[in-house]
């Protein structure tokens, strides 16, 4: 597996926008992220890890269509790319693999 430098948080917002699809814009991932944690999270956090994200190439964005209910403001809607699935499938991977190596719990039985 490559040095893939994707922090906790960072991957909570990759997966979030995968779970959105093609609705992921900042306000969507405050209301999923809440949905999902039950935390509220400040929307400033999740636009700079988004764009932490793009710039690491995890993520791409583009430009939605302006709709009167924001005023004419395009929303900035992101998508995983290639990379950032992968990126996502290797840490599961290694997650579950690390899981599947601690020992059982033992009981301790009373005499």
């Amino acid at each position: 597996m490559e040095n893939l430098k994707l922090g906790n948080f960072e991957e909570l917002v990759l997966l979030l926008v995968g779970v959105l699809c093609d609705k992921a814009y900042s306000v969507t991932i405050v209301e999923e992220y809440k949905k999902q944690t039950g935390k509220s999270i400040n929307i400033s956090a999740i636009h700079t890890v988004l764009y932490r994200l793009e710039d690491k190439g995890f993520l791409e964005s583009r430009l939605g269509e302006a709709g009167d209910y924001r005023g004419g403001k395009r929303k900035r809607l992101f998508s995983i790319t290639p990379y950032g699935r992968k990126a996502l499938d290797e840490l599961a991977e290694l997650r579950e693999q690390l899981r599947r190596q601690i020992p059982p719990l033992t009981i301790a039985t009373q005499n």
